[in-house]
């Protein structure tokens, strides 16, 4: 029989990413499936779980020195759209769910977000400078459509003219768009859209509930169309799988508006690596033992290795022709691989009901 939150050998979850719901590297005990024979082989279909967290607190900071921003924002914690390969899996162990297919369908969203950044915006000691989102999972989700979280702050940076980055494969920024584009007029927002792939049917078996890649595009173009600086993702590049495509990427987010691009190496750190090889031995069989090899080369020969400097690109040959191949193909488009700054300058901390009393 199948235990609760187990997943059975050789049994498919209908339109999800990973094959498996393995416990977090924090927890005691594992869950798994046993198959005593009698279960329906069949795929089976595993709903959407959305549940609430009140946020103490909105920002996140971080030092890295791999990324281009000090702070974030994180409307939802998991992400519907159950890419196999996401980097931010191990983070649902801190809430002792699984990386696996509870990062996807246990999800939780954080109503209420947008009051707290309102406060943290006003500290005294606040320093203005980008606000970075979607950088762990992404804020235009399905579950977006009814939670509204994402709206909840971007109302909240838009009406204090404060500096946004978004990144997402979301349709629903659309929906955003008559916040979005006044605060592109005024040099406040940019946008990063990934595309991982052009193949629709690789992209249905690897990020099963995120938009295909010609919606993908289609995104671009409308933001494109509404002043909206765009830059296309071409992240992760899956070795031996995706990496032939960059230049056909590159050159159709190109001809949708983009003015940018970057790319990134397929991550896989802790539970991501297991969950990985488990998918791409299932769905991509004649070519699993290829694209591993291809990782390893450019990772030190291991499955990922997270040191500064290398985490995000790689190291080797390999990863110096992808680079090379970049570089070259983005000067032959006209697109930058750096964006201009956003804009500081424009920045007034957020007035609260009652605020207008204080000039009596």
């Amino acid at each position: 029989m199948e235990k609760a939150d187990g997943v059975l050998p050789g049994r498919r979850v209908r339109a999800r990413g990973v094959l498996s719901n393995a416990a977090g590297r924090f927890e005691a005990h594992g869950v798994a499936g046993f198959d005593d024979g009698w279960g329906p082989g069949e795929a089976r279909l595993v709903r959407t779980e959305v549940r609430v967290e009140r946020a103490r607190s909105a920002l996140s900071w971080n030092r890295s020195p791999d990324l281009p921003f000090d702070r974030s924002v994180n409307p939802y914690r998991g992400c519907e759209h159950g890419c196999v390969y996401c980097f931010a899996r191990p983070s649902h162990a801190y809430l002792n769910l699984s990386p696996g297919l509870d990062f996807e369908t246990k999800l939780i969203a954080r109503p209420g977000i947008g009051a707290v950044l309102a406060r943290e915006l006003r500290a005294k000691g606040y320093r203005c400078a980008t606000v970075a989102i979607g950088t762990n999972t992404d804020p235009y989700q399905p579950c977006e459509a009814e939670w509204r979280v994402m709206r909840e702050v971007v109302e909240v940076l838009a009406g204090c003219d404060h500096p946004l980055a978004i990144t997402t494969k979301g349709t629903l920024i659309e929906r955003d768009l008559d916040l979005l584009a006044p605060m592109a007029a005024k040099g406040l927002l940019r946008v990063g859209v990934s595309v991982t792939t052009l193949d629709a049917g690789l992209a249905r078996r690897m990020e099963p509930r995120a938009a295909l890649p010609a919606r993908r595009l289609e995104v671009i173009r409308r933001l494109a169309a509404a002043g909206v600086p765009v830059r296309v993702m071409v992240s992760p590049v899956i070795p031996g799988l995706t990496d032939h495509e960059m230049e056909a990427i590159l050159a159709a987010a190109r001809d949708a508006g983009a003015v940018g691009a970057s790319w990134i190496m397929l991550r896989l750190p802790l539970e991501v690596a297991g969950l990985w090889r488990e998918w791409l031995a299932a769905a991509e069989p004649g070519r699993a033992a290829k694209v591993m090899a291809r990782v390893r080369e450019a990772r030190g020969g291991k499955d990922y290795d997270a040191e500064w400097g290398k985490r995000m690109r790689g190291e080797g040959l390999f990863a110096r022709l992808i680079a090379q191949r970049f570089d070259r193909v983005v000067a032959r488009l006209g697109l930058a691989q750096a964006l201009p700054p956003l804009r500081c300058d424009l920045f007034r901390p957020p007035v609260l009901p009652g605020d207008q009393l204080r000039l009596f």
